[in-house]
């Protein structure tokens, strides 16, 4: 379980394949207070560490992983969303997020806003949706969505945010990894009933 307020960000440092799967050795400030089997939000998406060295960790992203998120995209030199699992006794400062990544998004348009910036999401899957000044996960970082309609929302990214995390980096076309709201699938679940 996770907030939704990224840590920190990490570089990667090389991918294998492994098969399907395909393994990331991640450089990251809280390397040493890792442990083996530790779930880490990557972009968020949750990952277990499965490896650790003086350098770097490592984790696997399986088949299903790599087709649902952005982390297929990922290369040597990119820099990557961290957050490590809350814990109990922490404050919840974002909303809740399990990691588990629903779709991808596509960054449609970028537009600075003196000082901030609006960030413009489209996404295929229709089966999700938005609500105006409701929540959502853009590449682990939770977001209040500002304009939301099928297929689409926006979201304003403060200074910190924008300087703190992987949006520094984002240009328009590129792919984020999005979590709905997990209260709002569960409502448009029981709308549609089970078939």
């Amino acid at each position: 379980m996770f907030t939704g307020i990224v840590e920190t960000t990490g570089k990667i440092i090389d991918v294998a394949d492994l098969g399907s799967n395909r393994q990331f050795l991640i450089q990251a400030p809280f390397l040493h207070e890792l442990k083996i089997d530790q779930s880490v939000a990557h972009n968020g998406a949750c990952l277990t560490v499965d490896g650790l060295s003086d350098s770097h960790y490592t984790v696997t992203a399986i088949a299903e992983t790599l087709q649902r998120t952005n982390l297929a995209f990922l290369q040597p030199g990119n820099l990557v969303n961290l957050e490590r699992s809350m814990k109990l006794n922490d404050r919840l400062d974002g909303h809740i997020v399990q990691g588990h990544v629903d779709t991808i998004g596509k960054v449609l348009s970028i537009t600075s806003c003196n000082g901030s910036w609006e960030f413009e999401i489209g996404f295929d899957n229709q089966q999700y949706v938005t609500v105006s000044k409701g929540s959502i996960t853009v590449n682990g970082v939770s977001l209040t969505v500002v304009k939301s309609y099928p297929g689409g929302f926006s979201v304003a990214i403060i200074p910190y945010t924008y300087n703190h995390t992987q949006f520094v980096e984002l240009k328009v076309s590129d792919f984020v990894n999005l979590e709905f709201d997990i209260i709002g699938k569960y409502v448009e679940r029981l709308l549609k009933g089970y078939k």
